[in-house]
């Protein structure tokens, strides 16, 4: 993974963490917030996927304690769920990045085969960077990682 991506930028210095404490917004009543899965570079899929619930269930209630959403090193955010297909995500300081997460669509490709088109599912997501901390050339490199992963998910389970 693209390591420098995991860092947040202050005044007099860029810090780079190792583990991966991502931010996800939520939606809720009283606006948006942005609970942790903390250490998600350590766990697998399902284990993230049992935290996200626990946390969007409690933002929504509003029970989540400040240590649960103050900090993180990466923000996703996902309107793809209302059915925006594309948009531009706002980095919560002091993040350095943050994803923007696109409805998924169909659509007509060329293709070598009989009809010469097949119908795919593609997906746009942005990466906003502080450039201060984490230049374009670093944020492509990651987008690359990650589209792999999309592409291919079952490299995630290896």
């Amino acid at each position: 993974a693209v390591v420098s991506t995991q860092s947040t930028g202050a005044d007099t210095c860029i810090r780079q963490y190792h583990n991966a404490d991502i931010s996800v917004a939520v939606a809720t009543d009283s606006g948006l917030i942005t609970p942790i899965v903390f250490t998600a570079n350590n766990k697998g899929l399902k284990q993230i996927n049992s935290d996200m619930g626990e946390l969007k269930n409690k933002a929504t209630e509003g029970k989540l304690q400040p240590h649960e959403f103050q900090g993180g090193t990466f923000t996703i955010s996902n309107l793809g769920m209302m059915g925006i297909q594309h948009f531009t995500a706002v980095i919560n300081p002091p993040q350095s990045c943050i994803l923007a997460v696109g409805a998924p669509q169909k659509k007509m490709v060329p293709a070598d085969n009989e009809k010469g088109f097949e119908v795919v599912t593609v997906m746009n997501v942005s990466l906003s960077c502080d450039h201060r901390v984490v230049d374009g050339a670093v944020g492509a490199q990651w987008l690359d990682v990650f589209k792999g992963y999309l592409e291919k998910p079952l490299n995630l389970l290896l």
